[in-house]
């Protein structure tokens, strides 16, 4: 790999990391620019690098945010716990279902997500307290911990959004910190679909420590900006991945 390819994937492992800190979608950017810059690489390899790279982001921006402000580990705790194992089976399904598939579905998902969201301006900009009872708790735990999660290990771009909106909606966290248990149980799926991909053998080592190390810089920038400027500034750039995900989907479902 020459040195201009490779300073373009460090570069958008930075970008990931920073995008994925404040709402998620960094795999977005990463994967495409891993797929683009090495052609011959399996996507299941790309998928276990990009997990690499992912996981130290995803768990520096975890930590940031636990620093600076409250995180329910109530809530973010099992779920992590549960994701760990969900995106193991989902990266171990990896390779048997097409991604093809799942692009109408999360084509649909996204656009209600981007509707949703622009319908109602004040959800996510602050708490909501009396949405946290038992049973949503319950039902947050099993859409993050599972269901997402097992998306993660299958396919990837768009996790992170797509728990943010899950605790936003679900239990009535503003967008900082859902963001902050997003970030929890994205690492609990990177390091699960990790195991798997580096048991098999889709990892490319090297090229993911590298981009680890970006993007823990993205990460730690990301997390910081989405802290000091508040919800409102993580519900702009959540628009703004959402489109950009309906985009790459869309294209990708009309050149296929």
């Amino acid at each position: 790999m020459d040195a201009v390819t490779l300073s373009t994937l460090l570069a958008a492992a930075a970008m990931a990391g920073w995008v994925d800190a404040v709402v998620g979608g960094g795999g977005l950017l990463l994967l495409p620019a891993l797929l683009v810059a090495a052609p011959g690489l399996p996507v299941a390899t790309a998928l276990g690098t990009n997990k690499l790279a992912a996981i130290f982001g995803t768990a520096t921006a975890a930590a940031t945010y636990a620093r600076r402000t409250k995180v329910d580990w109530r809530v973010a705790g099992p779920a992590a716990g549960f994701a760990v194992l969900s995106a193991g089976v989902g990266a171990a399904l990896a390779g048997a279902v097409p991604a093809s598939a799942y692009r109408p579905v999360v084509l649909v998902v996204l656009v209600s997500v981007a509707v949703f969201v622009l319908l109602r301006p004040r959800m996510g900009v602050v708490a909501v307290p009396a949405k946290r009872t038992p049973l949503r708790v319950a039902v947050v735990i099993a859409v993050a911990g599972v269901g997402i999660a097992l998306y993660d290990g299958l396919i990837g771009p768009g996790t992170g959004t797509f728990l943010v909106l899950a605790f936003t909606a679900l239990v009535g966290a503003d967008f900082v910190h859902g963001s902050a248990m997003a970030k929890v149980v994205n690492a609990g799926t990177n390091l699960g679909a990790l195991v798997v991909f580096g048991v098999t053998g889709h990892v490319w080592w090297l090229l993911g420590a590298g981009m680890a190390v970006c993007n823990i810089a993205g990460a730690v920038l990301g997390a910081r900006m989405a802290l000091r400027r508040g919800s409102g500034f993580v519900r702009v750039v959540l628009l703004v991945v959402v489109v950009a995900l309906v985009a790459k989907l869309g294209h990708d479902q009309w050149v296929s």
